[in-house]
């Protein structure tokens, strides 16, 4: 009949050993992490890098002419303030201030996301309305545009033309 100290001695030297193998799985799993998160930084970087910008100067009220990189599509949408330019939006941002600048609609005036996608050329269905939305809300949020009601949007009258 085996001791007690005997099969505690032998459960930990399996323990250890399991412990051994788990460890070595770890360091195998963290160098494959290790190397898909290098892999998405370095993609990261060529994304940002800039194609086919453009320097837009933009002359702000307390000084002279800044340039300011022209927009690519995934940008970032600035927050509005004097002296931008539509020109320093992404194109579908831009897109999205001609319509609405192009309607007019400062005040009480407003337009829904279902006509701005059907302006933008997209069919009005809930996934490209939704898309729209998102921009639009977007953009009310930068202070580019201004959101009258849920869904509603109109031009706030101060940004500028492209």
């Amino acid at each position: 009949m085996p001791s007690v100290m005997g099969l505690l001695e032998e459960r930990e030297r399996a323990a250890r050993q399991r412990v051994e193998a788990l460890q070595v799985e770890l360091r195998e799993a963290e160098t494959v992490w290790e190397r898909f998160v290098i892999a998405r930084e370095t993609v990261g970087e060529v994304l940002a890098e800039p194609h086919g910008r453009v320097d837009v100067p933009v002359t702000l009220p307390d000084g002279p002419a800044v340039p300011v990189a022209g927009a690519v599509p995934g940008s970032v949408v600035p927050v509005w303030r004097d002296g931008l330019d539509n020109a320093v939006l992404a194109p579908d941002y831009r897109r999205i201030m001609e319509i609405v600048t192009g309607h007019g609609l400062s005040g009480a005036g407003a337009m829904e996301c279902r006509q701005l996608a059907a302006g933008l050329g997209l069919e009005p269905v809930p996934a490209k309305v939704e898309g729209v939305r998102s921009k639009a809300k977007r953009l009310a949020a930068r202070g580019w545009l201004a959101e009258r009601s849920p869904g509603m949007f109109s031009a706030t009258g101060r940004a500028g033309g492209s």
